[in-house]
């Protein structure tokens, strides 16, 4: 039996979405970058990637949060649900002398506020949950409560 495991964000998806059919265009129709100022989103929220496996026992789900810092990461379980919430600040620079005009070409970096949440089939135990990242992937092991009635439980009817 499959069951959707994802709570549908429908502003976060399509932002997400728009922005890649963005760079799409763009790339594909080799639009002169140069000559077209570009429409970047410093400061949106971002719908990071997720894998969720589970087996009789729990849930482990990976979270791709490229470039973000374990201490900016926040997540927050309870029976039924979890969010992860993230953020990546963009790099400020020092201008180099001659560099007063300097401005993007291209960015495809996303900086801003990462978002996600995930609802669960079966209730799990979040005192018992583990979490660890490497590499820009958030793993996230989630075991699932026990169930009192393994089976279903016919009912008699009285009148």
């Amino acid at each position: 039996m499959k069951h959707d495991l994802i709570i549908k964000e429908p502003d976060l998806y399509f932002d997400s979405l728009h922005q890649e059919l963005n760079n799409f265009l763009r790339d594909t129709l080799l639009i002169n970058s140069f000559a077209n100022p570009l429409n970047i989103k410093k400061k949106t929220t971002w719908r990071p990637a997720v894998e969720i496996k589970q087996n009789d026992a729990n849930y482990k789900i990976k979270v791709q949060l490229p470039g973000v810092m374990k201490d900016n990461i926040d997540i927050e379980l309870d029976n039924d649900f979890m969010t992860i919430t993230a953020e990546i600040e963009e790099e400020k620079e020092e201008k180099q002398e001659g560099e007063k005009n300097e401005r993007f070409h291209t960015s495809e970096f996303r900086y801003g506020k990462y978002r996600r949440t995930i609802s669960f089939d079966t209730p799990v135990k979040p005192d018992g949950a583990s979490a660890k990242y490497k590499n820009g992937i958030l793993s996230i092991t989630v075991p699932k409560q026990e169930s009192a009635h393994k089976e279903p439980r016919k009912l008699t009817i009285t009148e």
